[in-house]
């Protein structure tokens, strides 16, 4: 067993989860770190790491990891539920299964997550929820369509949960950042979308490193457990919308 309490991250391969994971790591906490690309979490080198190929679509998959982990390491007492996709495009061009697989990895795939952790967070009247949303769950953007309903979904998931979960002692946390350098653009296969994309972050200078945004993440969980910072809204300066 470690000194500190093991965090479990999805999507823990590149960008956020990926910093978040080196954040958590240096701090002292063992991680549970899954992923689809099992060679970018080994890349990482981390120490008192558990690694997982796993899919947050795979209720069972993710549910056994966590297992796996908790005994090596003891409970999770955080769940990242960061894994997701962003596919944007015309709506009325895009193909419908690119509208599948961002309802599926962003909206089950985060209830996956939290089904994997919560029992045990109740019982144990312990725990953090850290939810990805974006700021496309708070307003919504042009060729985002199904991608904001999914960060709606979360948004409005975490409001609930938060609700229900605050007489256990577990926090919810949102977390909604805009334009932050990491590899989203790789999923978007529209190209007028992705040339306006990539217009509007050179207007404002580009995007913020995820490492900032690992450190607010690390600094809200370290609060007593009495004290949540309910959501995180990060992006450039310039960002005006």
């Amino acid at each position: 067993m470690a000194d500190k309490p093991l965090i479990a991250i999805t999507g823990a391969s590149s960008g956020i989860g990926e910093a978040t994971a080196r954040a958590f790591s240096a701090a002292g906490h063992p991680v549970l770190l899954l992923a689809r690309r099992l060679d970018r979490l080994q890349a990482l080198g981390l120490s008192n790491a558990v690694l997982k190929q796993v899919d947050v679509r795979d209720r069972a998959a993710l549910a056994a990891a966590v297992t796996d982990a908790e005994a090596e390491f003891g409970p999770v007492d955080m769940m990242f539920a960061n894994a997701g996709i962003a596919r944007l495009g015309d709506i009325a061009k895009q193909p419908p299964e690119e509208w599948d697989e961002m309802i599926d990895i962003n909206t089950k795939g985060v209830m996956n997550s939290v089904h994997a952790v919560m029992a045990g967070m109740i019982s144990r009247r312990h725990g953090t929820l850290m939810m990805m949303s974006s700021i496309a769950g708070r307003k919504v953007y042009p060729d985002h369509t199904v991608y904001c309903g999914t960060k709606y979904f979360v948004h409005a998931v975490s409001e609930s949960l938060r609700e229900y979960l605050a007489p256990h002692e577990v926090r919810v946390i949102v977390l909604s950042p805009g334009i932050i350098d990491t590899e989203v653009l790789d999923h978007v296969n529209d190209k007028n979308t992705l040339a306006n994309y990539k217009a509007n972050k050179e207007a404002i200078g580009g995007g913020i490193s995820a490492d900032i945004v690992a450190e607010l993440i690390l600094n809200a969980y370290n609060l007593p457990q009495r004290a949540i910072v309910q959501e995180i809204v990060i992006t450039p300066t310039r960002q005006r919308y």
